[in-house]
Parts: C-alpha cells; structure tokens; sequence
C-alpha cells in the first residue's frame, strides 16, 4: 500500500479522538487564494501550547488495524473497513517532513490495538524513539497510553512524549463491560495511576537535577464519550471531578457519540450526536477547573442533568437565589466568580480597579463583565445593577433568550454545526 493511502486512511480513523480541536472545514484550492484547509483530511489538527498559541499537530493512528471488538468503534475486527499499518520508519519520515515543510509542529499518536497492548506500544516506543533520537525532533508529542500495557513500556513512552493520555472512554464499569468487553476499569487506572505517580517522581528529581529526564511534562488527559450509554450528566461529571482529583488530569475530553456502526446497544445510525449536550459538559468542566466549583454544587438527583437552555452557571445562581446579590465593592475572588457573567480575568481587574474608588455598574463593562447576565446577580454600592427588578421567572426568560441569541442555531433539542439559519 501507498503511503499516502495509509495516511488518508489512519488520518481518517484518528478524527475520533477529541484530545485536540479542529475546524472541520473541507476548502479545497481556489486559484489566486492562498491555504487550503483540506489538508484537515491529511490528518492535521490544532492544539495549544503552554504559551497559548495555537499549533498544528499530525493527528494519525499507527494502526487501525484493531484486535478489540469495542461495538462503539469505527476500528472494530468485526468492522468492514480498509486496514493500514504504519512501520515505525514510515511514520517517523513521514512527520519529519511535515515539520520541515512547516505544515506541523508536533505529534499526536494513537493506535488500535495491533496483536495486543504490548506490541503497539513497542511499535509506538520505537517511532518516537527515531524522532527523538536519530532526527533530533524537540516538537511537541502527544502519544495514547493504551489501556493493559505493561508499566515498563509506559515508563518508556513517558520519557519520548511530552503528554500522555489514557482514554476511559466510556462513563462506567457496566457500560464497559457492555460495549468493550476487552476492556477492564482496573486496566485503564492503572497506567493513569503509573503516570500520576511517575510524572511526580520526575519533578522531584529535576530539583535535585535540572537534567534529569522528564516523564509526561505536559501531563495526562483523557477521554469520555457522551451519549452511547445512558449515564447521566451527574455521572459523568462526578467521574470527571475524581479523575482530577486523584489523576490530577490536565484535561478532561468529551465526544459526542457518532453513530458509525449498527449496533442494537447503541443510538441508532440516523440519531444527532449529542453536541449541546457535549458543550455544556464543557462548560461544568471549566467550572470545575478555574471558578472553584464542585461537581456536587452544579447537579444532583433532583437534577442529573443540565438544562439545554441554560449555561451551567446561570442554572447554578438561580437555584441559589440566597447566595445573592453580590456587591462588587466587597466581595472577595471567590464570590465574584460565582456570578455570571463575571470571568477569571475580569474578577481579578474588578479586585484590582476597586482599589482606586468604588465601581459603579457602568465600570464593570469596561472591565469584560458580561453586563446582560450579571446585572441580575450584582449591585454597585448597594444598588442594584439592573434597571428592573425581575422575578425568578423574568431573570430565566431574560437568560434563556440572551443563550439562544449566543447559540443561534442551537433548538431545544440540538446544536447543529451545519445547518443553515433560515
């Protein structure tokens, strides 16, 4: 096979996986233009680097060629689909020469399981080990732990990648043993516990010795598919909320199921991936990681579930109408990040800019304050930042028609990416 063809194909088959972003675009070449975002379909993707720029990656799998029979997936055995393997050679040319064309600046390797666990790892040990070592690459790697290998060769992974990743893929133990039956929950935490614990180890080594060898510097993350079983948006964020307290994960992925097999486990061919769903879970995740909030604080039996119609920190201040208003002149970082509208980086310039006098309503537009959604939850020495008073009722109509104008081509029901406003 060519070796364009194995690229188009495991390219195709990575697209998947949703630890990096991507615009989807199909542009081909149009004379007297420059850039074409075909390439997108050659497998390159967009992550972010520790400084925040925006940065291409080879988005590939080594293998399609998978031994599991995960009913989820487009790689399963018992798939009807085109099989391509990369050798370690291929592979690591074939990256190297994007890079000095400048089409990429890093990585992103995963795999099906070819024979077992152990051999693809060796075989992604030893691609890695041909751009770190014999073409001197120094990019970013993000390479996929996979689930049932043995500690030996994730320690070696460790060391050639810059962000290892494990993906838990499905919410729970019972949809495990549903839909991936090769799959166990205590093969998947185990390698997350090993590179928890030896990317720790590493930075206590590089204090004693700024040259000893990094393991996973950028850390580990994950991934959770939503909407191929039926847990709950409360399970789910309960399990991402444990993941980053035990795993001390960067980043938590979610995707939206798409229906890719026929399966009478799962949503049928002709179902919409769950993409609201998907975007509010993001959402509760940013939550969770920048504003201080708990899973428990966000859902609960009552409610396992987040509102389609409302961000999650809208429906947060509205069942807790006693928590405000809060003033702005007074209140501390924490609470100030409780209120809607009011961001990380606008709390902090508000904690900053009181410190000359007191703000008054028209200020916090300056300072990034979403004023449509705060001024509902705030006053201003004392007096209340909105020019009505409004029942519950009236704040939640007033929220809901502020999302849908942010979301226009979202319904109740679904967030669509292509369809056309009418």
């Amino acid at each position: 096979m060519e070796l364009l063809d194995k690229l188009t194909i495991l390219a195709d088959a990575a697209k998947y996986d949703a630890a990096c972003t991507s615009s989807g675009a199909k542009r081909g070449f149009q004379e007297g233009k420059i850039g074409c975002t075909s390439s997108s379909v050659a497998g390159c993707c967009h992550s972010f680097s520790a400084d925040g720029r925006c940065i291409t990656l080879l988005k590939v799998l080594l293998s399609n060629d998978c031994c599991y029979n995960c009913k989820y997936c487009v790689n399963r055995c018992t798939n009807d689909t085109p099989r391509a393997t990369f050798t370690p050679e291929e592979l690591s040319e074939l990256t190297i020469q994007f890079y000095r064309r400048n089409y990429i600046e890093g990585l992103f390797l995963s795999s099906g399981v070819l024979r077992s666990p152990d051999y693809t790892t060796e075989l992604m040990i030893r691609t890695l080990s041909l751009l770190r070592n014999e073409y001197r690459f120094n990019g970013y790697i993000h390479a996929k732990a996979i689930p049932g290998t043995s500690p030996e060769l994730v320690e070696q992974l460790g060391f050639l990648a810059d962000r290892l990743s494990v993906n838990i893929e499905l919410p729970s133990e019972a949809g495990l043993k549903l839909l991936a039956p090769n799959k166990t929950k205590q093969a998947i935490l185990r390698p997350m516990t090993q590179i928890r614990d030896r990317a720790k180890q590493s930075r206590q080594e590089l204090v004693k010795y700024k040259h000893a060898p990094r393991f996973a510097p950028a850390g580990q993350s994950t991934q959770l598919i939503v909407g191929a079983t039926q847990e709950s948006d409360l399970h789910i964020l309960n399990l991402t909320q444990a993941l980053y307290d035990s795993y001390r994960l960067k980043r938590v992925f979610y995707s939206a199921y798409v229906p890719v097999v026929e399966n009478t486990l799962l949503p049928a061919l002709d179902t919409k991936p769950p993409l609201l769903r998907e975007h509010r879970l993001y959402q509760a995740d940013w939550l969770l990681r920048f504003y201080g909030f708990r899973a428990d604080e966000l859902l609960d039996d009552s409610a396992p579930d987040f509102n389609p119609d409302l961000d999650p920190k809208c429906c947060w201040a509205l069942r807790h109408p006693e928590f405000f208003p809060v003033e702005v002149n007074r209140a501390d970082y924490e609470a100030l990040l409780r209120v809607p509208g009011i961001g990380v980086v606008s709390a902090k310039r508000i904690l900053v800019a009181r410190r000359s006098g007191a703000l008054r309503a028209e200020d916090l537009r300056k300072l990034g304050v979403v004023m449509k959604r705060a001024q509902f939850f705030l006053t201003c020495g004392g007096r209340s930042a909105a020019p009505l008073r409004l029942s519950q009722e009236g704040i939640l109509q007033n929220l809901v028609a502020l999302e849908r104008r942010a979301l226009p081509q979202a319904d109740a029901q679904q967030l669509s990416l292509f369809d056309q406003v009418g």
